[in-house]
């Protein structure tokens, strides 16, 4: 969480507020260097703008607008002094000098309700999914349907590389990756795919269900989320078995 970029974005937000109606002076050759209205409008509504995906993109979830409306004007209007002394942060609410403890700790608040809530959805689904599909399950939890067991040739060492299209989602249904003949080594890749992909043979095709633990876990990005069970329907094209190095003999060195 990058709580500076916040607060240079709600402090972008402002100085456009500030400079909305700004005291205008100077002779009119001079005053004509000001940005137009159309420009100050524009540059208004595009600050706006950022500071609510600021908002959307960082977690925040539902803010009280009223509150932060008044938040800003109470900026906008406070008497200068020295920054942040008493007398200056008796005109807020709320000690601005409080303000990245108390962000921190809504923050924090809000990641573990969504990644406990986004557990509780994805166990209950791998359940359900299983049960609908009559579909097969693992001992670390992963749930999978095979739809084509392909050849007997397979992965077995978690140095195999694949070759695979696949396609990623959530349990909502919101892709979040997709890809078309791509390879990879087994080791490089989530816990899920590692085990998943022993599943089947070359030519192969499965749907993986796997819980956050084998997945991103809490360190999902943004759009997947904190401990969010992952669906992938997989296509194993091509099955590579790890071979060792083989070391070059050493060349005698002629006098």
């Amino acid at each position: 969480m990058k709580l500076q970029k916040i607060l240079l974005a709600a402090s972008a937000a402002l100085l456009v507020v500030a400079c909305g109606s700004p005291k205008v002076e100077g002779s009119k050759a001079v005053q004509s260097l000001l940005p137009s209205k159309g420009e100050v409008d524009s540059t208004s509504y595009l600050l706006g703008v950022n500071f609510g995906l600021v908002i959307t993109q960082n977690g925040f979830g539902d803010l009280n607008m009223s509150q932060v409306e008044k938040g800003m004007k109470d900026a906008l209007n406070a008497k200068e002094g020295q920054p942040m002394d008493s007398a200056f942060v008796k005109q807020f609410k709320i000690d601005p000098n409080t303000m990245n403890e108390v962000i921190n700790g809504y923050l924090q608040k809000r990641t573990a309700y969504e990644g406990a809530l986004n557990k509780e959805k994805g166990d209950k689904f791998r359940k359900e999914f299983a049960v609908k599909n009559s579909a097969d399950s693992t001992a670390s939890g992963i749930v999978y349907l095979i739809q084509d067991s392909g050849s007997d040739v397979r992965a077995t060492d978690d140095r195999d590389t694949v070759k695979v299209n696949y396609r990623g989602t959530t349990i909502d249904g919101k892709e979040f990756d997709k890809n078309e003949g791509i390879e990879f080594p087994l080791n490089r890749v989530i816990r899920g795919w590692t085990e998943g992909m022993k599943l089947i043979g070359e030519g192969g095709k499965i749907t993986l269900v796997i819980p956050a633990n084998l997945a991103y876990g809490e360190r999902g990005p943004r759009e997947i989320g904190s401990n969010s069970t992952l669906i992938f329907d997989v296509d194993l094209l091509e099955v590579h078995p790890y071979k060792e190095p083989v070391a070059e003999p050493v060349k005698a060195i002629k006098k």
